[in-house]
């Protein structure tokens, strides 16, 4: 682990204050900030810990938390709310026996409840990864959980 962290460090050496793309580059190598590897960042980079540690905590880009390969971000917001994200929310709950915030044991799933994804017309809609899947209904779910568990 440290090797991976050593050449994203050394790629950003020269930009100064590169603190956010050394993490967001490390949270897409290992999926989410391990204390340590926060640790090592600071002193690596000879910025205090408590700067990285503001970073790695306000963005929700960012986990101190082991995550799944496939994060799934229903969205909550006012307009997928009024059109049953709750139901589908819960409906991902059942098939994953997770709750949101939460990573399935094979590390496969993580579930996740967000405010807004932007895409207000595609209502109720979600993400896995980078992929948007809007005008979801229940009967989906499990389809689109059997289909990222194949891949």
């Amino acid at each position: 682990m440290r090797d991976k962290v050593d050449t994203i460090i050394e790629r950003h050496s020269s930009v100064r204050g590169a603190v956010m793309p050394v993490l967001q580059d490390i949270t897409e190598s290992l999926r989410y900030l391990p204390e340590p590897v926060l640790k090592y960042v600071a002193q690596e980079m000879g910025t205090p810990l408590s700067n990285v540690f503001r970073i790695a905590t306000f963005y929700n880009a960012f986990s101190l938390k082991p995550r799944g390969k496939y994060v799934i971000s229903i969205c909550t917001g006012t307009a997928c709310h009024v059109k049953g994200a709750a139901d589908i929310l819960q409906n991902f709950e059942d098939e994953l026996k997770v709750k949101a915030g939460e990573t399935t044991e094979d590390m496969h799933f993580t579930l996740d409840a967000v405010r807004c994804i932007g895409c207000c017309g595609l209502a109720p809609v979600l993400k896995i990864n980078e992929d948007v899947h809007g005008l979801l209904t229940k009967k989906r779910v499990p389809e689109l959980i059997e289909m990222y568990r194949g891949m």
